[in-house]
């Protein structure tokens, strides 16, 4: 029995750290462009987005940024639409969630504080436009 457990512990855990690592891929791959996992870069942070949206908000906003846009009450959209398959869908989405407990927008910091808030970040778009 106790061979058992730990396989499946073993297993998930392992399922776990594929996600969180396809999730990231899919971020390097379509995301990084615009968007940081802490910081405001182009479109909002992912900590930003995880804050507000529900995971099937997220997905909508990925699949048809267009109508979403306009359900939100956005004037105008910068979000291209992507296509991406069910699983990288899934991956970045919950990649995006995962950053929900680092949202600035809830903690009573200052702007200043919340720029230096960065949870392993990619490349840092958000320094490399406040530089110029």
């Amino acid at each position: 029995m106790k061979k058992i457990f730990t396989s499946f512990l073993f297993f998930l855990l392992l399922t776990l750290g594929s996600h969180a690592e396809s999730g990231k891929k899919v971020f390097e791959t379509y995301c990084w462009g615009c968007h940081h996992q802490t910081a405001m870069a182009f479109g909002p942070s992912f900590a930003t987005i995880a804050s507000k949206r529900t995971a099937q908000e997220i997905e909508a906003m990925i699949t048809d940024p267009k109508s979403v846009s306009k359900l939100f009450g956005y004037k105008r959209n910068a979000m291209p639409k992507l296509k991406l398959k069910p699983e990288e869908l899934k991956a970045i989405t919950n990649y995006i969630l995962s950053f929900k407990d680092i949202s600035n927008e809830d903690n009573n910091t200052s702007e200043e504080q919340n720029k230096t808030i960065i949870k392993k970040p990619y490349p840092n778009i958000a320094i490399a436009k406040e530089a110029h």
